[in-house]
């Protein structure tokens, strides 16, 4: 931690509570669009999709159309969930020789060996099928009430405006310049004529917008004439025909082909409580373990102490190592996050929690000039080294980090939760489903206190807002501690948000370090 930064600063960002349904998300601007078609009597997967698209435009370097994610859905009354499952799939015709190791170790968001002129990163090799579309049009069709149009033209809306680029912006886009000029039309959208990242004027007046015309119209055509033309019509055809000329083996075939699944959420019965999250390709396993092997603990104070986290820190540490034994994860992180996280609880009680990436910070780093649609970097999800579970291959769908999940407590309080940042991603969603389960913390709470990460392998972070007595003990008992704060940038810890329902009360918080991120209420 900086010696600089201030040790004096109390921020708090307090829920949000309504009877008509909110909004969490990490953009204010998504969350009014979505929270406006529960204003306007769309349910919350309507105001979902909404929000979704939203994201793309507003938030463009962490998700969009060009990538992908999952979503879980609990309607009210329902006992069960259903997970809509938009995860990204290497092409078809994918060529396994144009990945080979060179050594070393690859500097992006995971340590694999570094592949040559880093395919598996930048460009159109490093680019997998994106889902996000299809994964909106499964939930629309299945639970959707609200026009297809009206879902998608918001987004339109808000890309014909163009992304101020304030404070916020210039920061994530200058951590992101060197890789962004690689490209063209990366290059005129976010650096001006000199090759310097966007930036804004020091006052009020004279704030610079991205010019996303391209974006919009794309939106445009997806809202007007339907999710198909992205996979089937001139969009899809548009975008092969970019990805090819820049190098990749992506074919029309691979987008008609693609299709987004729905399949019951997994269920999970934990101390009387009752958890639903995604099965297979996710972090929503790895969870389950923790939650399993948290089963004969029990808290002993209503706040956690140093020996809740050195629980916390044991279990996260070996359901982890489960995972990367099984399923081929990754290793460490050490970037910001680079998904986008949020959920929606309507007036009846239909709960729906999301997550959805680029996977890198602006994914492959490459926007696609005709479409304006900045392309996902999925393929570096896969291990370049050959024989290993989670190994580069044609047609294969790609193993994320991504953990939304639904909770219900026996006392009949629901929630819905999740979170970005990568790794950090399931340690965060499992303390925090700990704190509203096991220490019955309501929202408020939960979202402001402290936690640990142990998503490194060798490192346990530690929130220096915790006490000083908790911090002596975990340093006493850990192998190896690093303290540092909850801050915008970077994500020590992941970025959540947490909506919950009590009777007819519906509640919603950010996490309270993420400068745009806010809870936005239905209520007119």
């Amino acid at each position: 931690m900086s010696r600089a930064a201030s040790q004096s600063i109390q921020i708090r960002k307090p829920a949000i509570k309504s009877k008509k349904g909110v909004v969490t998300s990490q953009n204010r601007i998504a969350s009014e669009i979505g929270a406006e078609v529960l204003r306007s009597g769309g349910n919350a997967i309507d105001a979902a999709i909404a929000t979704s698209f939203a994201l793309g435009v507003v938030e463009p370097w962490m998700s969009g159309i060009g990538g992908g994610g999952y979503m879980v859905i609990r309607r009210a009354g329902d006992a069960g969930a259903q997970v809509v499952d938009f995860g990204m799939r290497a092409p078809a015709k994918l060529q396994v020789a144009d990945y080979p190791v060179i050594g070393g170790t690859a500097s992006d968001l995971f340590p694999w060996p570094v592949v040559k002129e880093d395919a598996n990163v930048f460009g159109a090799k490093a680019v997998a099928i994106p889902g996000h579309v299809a994964g909106m049009a499964a939930a629309h069709k299945a639970f959707g009430s609200v026009p297809w149009a009206e879902l998608v033209t918001p987004a339109a809306i808000e890309a014909e405006k163009g992304l101020v680029v304030d404070w916020y912006a210039q920061l994530i886009i200058a951590g992101a310049a060197k890789g962004l000029a690689k490209f063209p039309a990366s290059r005129a959208l976010y650096l001006d004529e000199e090759g310097f990242p966007k930036a804004s004027a020091w006052t009020a007046l004279g704030h610079n917008r991205l010019n996303q015309t391209a974006l919009s119209k794309t939106l445009t055509s997806i809202a007007s004439l339907g999710p198909t033309e992205f996979y089937q019509g001139s969009v899809a055809k548009c975008l092969v025909d970019e990805l090819r000329s820049a190098g990749g083996h992506h074919t029309l075939h691979d987008f008609q082909n693609y299709q987004a699944k729905i399949v019951p959420a997994s269920v999970f019965n934990y101390k009387g409580h009752r958890v639903y999250g995604t099965p297979e390709m996710t972090a929503g396993t790895t969870l389950e373990r923790v939650l399993q092997l948290l089963e004969d603990w029990s808290p002993k104070k209503k706040k956690p102490t140093a020996e809740d986290f050195l629980m916390f820190n044991r279990v996260i540490r070996q359901a982890t190592k489960e995972r990367l034994e099984t399923m081929g994860d990754v290793a460490d992180e050490l970037v910001p996050t680079c998904t986008t996280h949020f959920n929606v609880v309507d007036e009846a009680g239909t709960m729906v929690s999301v997550t959805q990436t680029l996977l890198s910070i602006f994914g492959s780093r490459m926007t696609l000039p005709s479409s304006g649609v900045l392309m996902n970097n999925g393929i570096m999800w896969f291990d370049p080294e050959p024989g290993k579970p989670n190994s580069i291959g044609a047609g294969k769908r790609c193993l994320a980090n991504m953990c939304p999940t639904l909770l219900e407590r026996s006392d009949g309080t629901r929630f819905g939760l999740g979170a970005a940042g990568g790794r950090k991603i399931m340690p965060a969603v499992a303390q925090l489903t700990s704190y509203l389960l096991d220490f019955g913390m309501d929202v408020d709470t939960a979202i402001h206190e402290p936690r640990i990460d142990a998503s490194l392998s060798g490192t346990t972070i530690v929130d220096n807002a915790l006490s000083e007595m908790v911090r002596a003990e975990l340093w006493q008992e850990l192998p190896c501690v690093t303290e540092a704060p909850r801050t915008t940038y970077p994500y020590n810890f992941a970025c959540p948000s947490i909506i919950g329902r009590t009777g007819t009360t519906n509640v919603g918080a950010t996490e309270i370090m993420a400068y745009w991120a806010d809870t936005v209420p239905a209520d007119n």
